[in-house]
């Protein structure tokens, strides 16, 4: 009695079991790296936005502090973004009357918020408090990127797991001291940063809980 299958039938499906193989560790795989790239986590994204708000000439020109128009950054987990009629009297009312400000002039008048488009944007499963933050020693720019040097503000960073866990699981590579005004403090500083760790009684939390809650 002759074999059941051909030669060539064993020798196909052994290439059709190599390839199956093959495509369950590379396809996982691919995924797994494309997750990481900017297409996936928006790094380097900017987008329009109503207003053209220049953070060179605000942040970096006129030297007006983050905290000043994102206040809830210190006390709250949301940054916020100041109500129009907070933004409207630094300005002249020539400027006021032009064609840049009519989102503007319309959020005045309906008083509506300006529709500004988020850019730096997080999971939805993941909880993050700048309060928490930002009173421990973490500058703006950690996260943010140099802001303002921005002509379009971007995201900075990718934002992935990974990244985060790099500072709590090494905080005293990241933190500054804040109310003194240091900074610019080197890496390999270690007296200087483990100091800072503990003036902001900072602890490392790397457990799940701490972001996915």
């Amino acid at each position: 009695m002759g074999s059941l299958f051909s030669p060539r039938a064993n020798r196909s499906f052994r290439e059709a079991s190599v390839l199956a193989a093959a495509i369950l560790l590379i396809v996982p795989l691919a995924l797994w790296a494309f997750a990481r790239t900017p297409a996936a986590t928006g790094q380097y994204r900017a987008y329009a936005q109503p207003v053209p708000f220049a953070h060179t000439l605000h942040a970096n020109g006129l030297r007006i502090d983050c905290r000043y128009c994102h206040a809830g950054a210190t006390t709250a987990a949301m940054a916020g973004l100041p109500p129009t009629d907070v933004c409207v009297p630094c300005h002249l009312d020539g400027l006021l009357r032009s064609s840049l400000f009519t989102p503007v002039r319309t959020s005045l008048t309906t008083s509506r918020p300006v529709a500004w488009r988020r850019v730096t944007r997080l999971a939805d499963f993941v909880f993050f408090n700048h309060a928490a933050h930002v009173q421990h020693g973490v500058e703006c720019d950690t996260c943010h990127g140099p802001v303002e040097l921005m002509s379009e503000v971007y995201q900075a960073a990718p934002l992935t797991m990974e990244w985060c866990l790099q500072c709590h699981r090494a905080p005293e590579r990241y933190i500054n001291l804040r109310d003194t005004g240091i900074s610019g403090w080197k890496r390999t500083d270690v007296a200087r940063s483990q100091a800072t760790v503990r003036h902001y009684d900072v602890a490392r939390l790397t457990s799940c809980t701490t972001c996915h809650r």
